[in-house]
């Protein structure tokens, strides 16, 4: 066997096509990622048994606490080793950097002043274009826009103080009436730079930017699309954005970063689909930044140490390649996810990288996790575009629950024992309690993790009866005809599933539901609670089995089936 080459690709390249060929990316291949993943996952009902600190669990018997509620057991698929957001370099390591750090001081610092130089003219150069213009609605008058080459040019000349003196081209932009949209990978705040000064598009870019000083003016003469990405009706308001600029010839191309934020370019996450959602021909460019000692992505690292490591590089090196035009399939109509993926796979083949299941609100996990000062912040991680395909819930929902994993004082390795589990759900050691644990240890170590701590939640709300059990539920606990719950009621209602609570326990319970601590638990205050603790449904069981509710949860769930 010949021995292999580590020069050819880890993914098949397309061969080299005329300009601006419609290329056809069928996904055949991305459907091995599902089997791949569905072969990764684990089964909770596998049967063993642990110890855990002296509290001996056993599982062989453990029953599902939620199988009235339609589950069927939890899987929880195997967590991703990749980290997308790691710079590599982020410490100024070894003799010839630092060497190369002390040289390049003199230079970096005519460099700043260059930048700043730069800025200032293109700043002042974009007052002048946008000034007494009212209708920002329309295109941008001729005249306007050729102010604004002061400012691109400015824009290069800000790219050279930062060492990128020049920059390798391959292909060439299609013309506008060909792909009025453009999709980039999304490595650094070098690109967006970049695209201003070769494509002067229209983006779509984060409210916040609007604020960033001398920036938010210079992006705003772009025709900015603002987006928050948490807002349904922003996101819309987006799309119908998009739609109208590309499908007019007289406003610019419109640029979008579908990843939604930076990696390291070592992988490709998940694509958002507001560049999809319209229809129309995209071009994918896709960036390189080759290097051997500094690792030019803005992953994990601030920017202003990165902004200082570029000025004190003797050059840096960017590539930029415009991939062959991507349309929708004419012959059926196509979605906008199917059309994404043919769009990602071709970016993803043409870097050379992985695809992964990654997206912005997996940095918002990472983050939280750098912030509480975890050992190991990168396994916290979940690949949140699986778990909102699965389970339908937002990457804020994911946050707050992982604040509420934080506070069961993880150990270095992420996880979190039996009773430390117990200790902030204010539940007590017992038969219920343990079979909630097993229930979500689907790997019986006697530990959770996060991963396995949010599909378990996430998978009690997303069950057919989990509103319906919450109803019922409210509905048994108050009396006497009040629309809202007394502790003395909660306690009644509870201590079927836990026997041997005493007064502290239950008022710990019982000021977990009661949020507002007015004393009364109302219907908003229970189920916020549950939705927030929806594990915490399975101690209301054992008295609704009593009362002989649970024939009506049957009938529901016959109903849904």
């Amino acid at each position: 066997m010949a021995d292999p080459d580590l020069s050819s690709p880890l993914l098949p390249s397309q061969p080299s096509d005329p300009p601006h060929l419609i290329l056809t990316v069928h996904d055949s291949v991305s459907h091995n990622n599902n089997s791949n993943n569905r072969e990764s996952c684990i089964n909770h009902n596998r049967q063993n048994s642990h110890h855990n600190n002296g509290n001996s669990i056993s599982v062989s018997s453990r029953e599902n606490p939620y199988e009235f509620l339609g589950s069927k057991g939890l899987e929880v698929c195997g967590s991703s080793t990749v980290d997308p957001f790691l710079n590599k370099t982020g410490r100024i390591e070894g003799l010839y950097e630092w060497l190369k750090l002390v040289v390049c001081l003199p230079i970096a610092a005519a460099r700043l002043v260059l930048f700043g130089v730069c800025l200032l003219i293109g700043f002042l150069a974009t007052k002048v274009a946008l000034h007494g213009w009212k209708d920002k609605q329309s295109p941008m008058p001729v005249w306007r826009s050729r102010i604004m080459w002061i400012t691109r040019i400015s824009a290069r000349c800000i790219l050279f103080s930062f060492g990128y003196h020049w920059i390798r081209r391959k292909g060439k932009p299609a013309p506008r009436e060909i792909a009025p949209i453009v999709v980039s990978n999304h490595v650094s705040y070098i690109e967006p730079i970049f695209y201003f000064y070769e494509l002067f598009p229209t983006i779509v870019a984060a409210e916040s930017h609007d604020s960033i000083p001398f920036v938010g003016t210079i992006i705003r003469a772009m025709q900015v699309i603002y987006v928050n990405r948490f807002s349904p009706p922003s996101r819309k308001h987006a799309v119908n954005e998009i739609k109208r600029k590309a499908s007019c010839d007289r406003f610019p191309r419109v640029l979008l970063f579908p990843e939604g934020t930076t990696t390291n370019g070592r992988i490709l996450m998940s694509f958002q689909l507001g560049a999809f959602l319209p229809g129309y021909p995209i071009q994918p460019v896709i960036v390189h930044y080759p290097h051997v000692h500094f690792d030019q992505s803005w992953g994990n690292i601030s920017l202003a140490k990165l902004m200082f490591r570029m000025f004190t590089q003797f050059h840096n090196f960017m590539e930029v390649e415009y991939l062959p035009v991507v349309s929708p399939l004419t012959n059926h109509k196509e979605s906008a996810v199917h059309f994404a993926k043919r769009t990602s796979h071709a970016l993803a083949t043409g870097l050379n990288v992985i695809q992964t299941s990654h997206s912005y609100g997996d940095l918002m996990l990472l983050m939280k996790a750098i912030e509480s000062k975890q050992e190991k912040p990168s396994s916290y991680m979940v690949e949140m575009a699986k778990v909102q395909s699965l389970f339908h819930i937002s990457s804020l929902e994911a946050v707050d629950f992982l604040d509420k994993f934080l506070l069961m004082n993880p150990n270095p390795s992420g996880c979190v024992k039996f009773h430390d589990f117990l200790k902030v759900l204010r539940l007590k050691a017992c038969t219920l309690s343990e079979e909630i644990f097993s229930f979500i240890d689907v790997e019986k170590s006697g530990t959770i993790t996060f991963k396995q701590f949010l599909f378990g939640s996430a998978h009690v709300m997303k069950l057919p009866l989990f509103r319906q059990a919450c109803e019922l539920a409210f509905a048994e606990c108050k009396t006497g005809g009040n629309d809202y719950i007394l502790e003395h009621e909660l306690e009644n209602l509870i201590r079927p599933a836990i026997p041997d609570l005493n007064a502290d326990e239950v008022s710990e319970l019982f000021n977990l539901f009661d949020s507002d601590s007015d004393g009364e638990i109302s219907k908003d205050d229970f189920n916020t609670c549950l939705r927030k603790n929806p594990l915490l449904i399975a101690v209301f069981i054992p008295c609704l089995l009593q009362k002989g509710l649970l024939e009506t949860c049957d009938r529901m769930l016959e109903e849904v089936v």
